[in-house]
């Protein structure tokens, strides 16, 4: 992951629009950010949310509110809550994808 070049800036998510996503079941709401080859995600799940594919891109994603579930395509569980975060990279067999009962709102950077 490399920034590109570019002056200090602060965002306000609050303000940020938001785009749709529908999973499997559920829906997906980004507010992003792009800085050349990197994209600043606040995203957050519905309760019932289950992704429609299995992601290989890279990730540090981190747990702001609520519980998120992280499937590995191998059976891999992990349990993610508030506070708690994970790093995957584009390279490997960690494909992954996301599920929630109750709902997240996760901080991305990819």
């Amino acid at each position: 992951m490399k920034f590109a070049s570019s002056p200090f800036e602060t965002v306000d998510w609050k303000g940020e629009p938001r785009t749709e996503h529908p999973g499997e079941t559920g829906m997906a709401y980004w507010q992003t950010r792009v800085l050349g080859d990197v994209r600043i995600r606040m995203v957050e799940y519905s309760p019932g949310y289950v992704a429609d594919h299995w992601c290989d891109r890279g990730h540090i994603l981190f747990v702001v509110e609520g519980e998120l579930t992280t499937e590995l395509r191998d059976g891999r569980q992990y349990l993610l809550k508030p506070g708690m975060s994970y790093q995957v990279s584009d390279f490997g067999d960690a494909a992954h994808r996301s599920v929630t009962a109750s709902g997240a709102k996760l901080f991305i950077v990819d």
